[in-house]
């Protein structure tokens, strides 16, 4: 489907959940310099993906809306959104868009991953209910600072957490958004480069919005569980993709590590950190400035971890801070 067709279905949408109840065809084909047979197609079109759309005497009536964030639910961005309904891995599909240099911010979303995954080659449950997307990003940093595009992902989705949902998340390091100490997404970052410029850093994202991540996480938690309601997913998809967008338009300069450190839930805890060839336990004291882990061993040593899986080893909190 065109960037045209996501358009004018967007365009429909939002005329029907306009003030008026109920529009007629005439008005929907006016304002969108259609033909009737046009928008009636389109509205056809609609109702085959989910949405409940009544015929009238005086015109159509929009009754519901699924919670599938389908391209034309975008305003602005229909041609960077890629849904599907199931895939092997948003990653992959992202990773071949990027090569084939499709622009920054495309967004590559699905229903359900047969094959997510997480760090170390973990596997990433994909229930349904669950948002999983992976957004291209084309930084322009050179590859040693392209971890600071996994920090500002961190740092929005925590905000956007924060400051939409009232739900206080903070940051594990290296990427896990946590509330409570319980798991509410991670996220997982992929660079490919060129010479000594980043070509693009995809981050893949799962977070656990409507369903239930217990059955395989005991210590995970979902957006609907803590908030007891269903929660939009196209909403939180919208909010954190705006969020993400003004972040990399600032820049990835020394505020953002400022801004990390204001929400992470890691320095100053006992942590162990597993990497694919070492085990780092000690003390997390900082991240530098490209936000790799500043561990202090236990032999006073300090060691610092460009990647890995962090555990925090008994309890602790930093700090917390909102509307960044």
């Amino acid at each position: 489907m065109t960037a045209a067709a996501h358009q004018s279905k967007g365009q429909i949408l939002q005329l029907l959940r306009g003030e008026e109840p109920v529009v007629s065809g005439e008005r929907i084909s006016k304002e969108m310099g259609l033909s009737r047979v046009a928008v009636w197609k389109h509205i056809r079109k609609l109702g085959e993906f989910g949405y409940e759309i009544e015929a009238t005497a005086k015109g159509y009536r929009l009754l519901r809306s699924p919670d599938t964030p389908y391209p034309w639910e975008f305003p602005g961005r229909e041609g960077l959104i890629h849904h599907f309904p199931e895939v092997e891995s948003t990653m992959e599909i992202a990773r071949q868009m990027a090569r084939d240099d499709c622009p920054a911010m495309t967004t590559v979303v699905a229903d359900r991953q047969r094959r997510g995954r997480g760090r170390l080659q973990r596997s990433w449950a994909s229930d349904p209910g669950g948002l999983y997307f992976t957004v291209v990003t084309r930084p322009g940093v050179d590859p040693q600072q392209s971890g600071r595009v996994n920090l500002a992902a961190s740092v929005a989705l925590a905000a956007v957490v924060c400051d939409t949902f009232g739900v206080k998340a903070r940051v594990k390091w290296p990427n896990d958004i946590l509330v409570d100490e319980r798991k509410l997404a991670g996220l997982l970052s992929q660079m490919d480069a060129e010479a000594d410029r980043t070509a693009f850093v995809n981050i893949g994202i799962g977070i656990n919005v409507n369903n239930d991540p217990t059955r395989s996480a005991p210590n995970a938690v979902s957006m609907r569980r803590l908030l007891r309601r269903e929660v939009s997913r196209k909403e939180v998809l919208a909010v954190f993709l705006d969020r993400l967008e003004v972040m990399l338009a600032a820049g990835l300069g020394p505020e953002l590590i400022e801004q990390w450190r204001a929400v992470n839930a890691t320095l100053g805890r006992a942590v162990k950190v597993e990497t694919a060839w070492q085990r780092v336990e000690g003390t997390a004291v900082d991240v530098d400035e490209n936000g790799a882990l500043i561990v202090e061993t236990h032999n006073g040593k300090r060691q610092t971890v460009f990647y890995g899986d962090c555990f925090h080893v008994g309890k602790g909190a930093g700090p917390f801070l909102m509307n960044l």
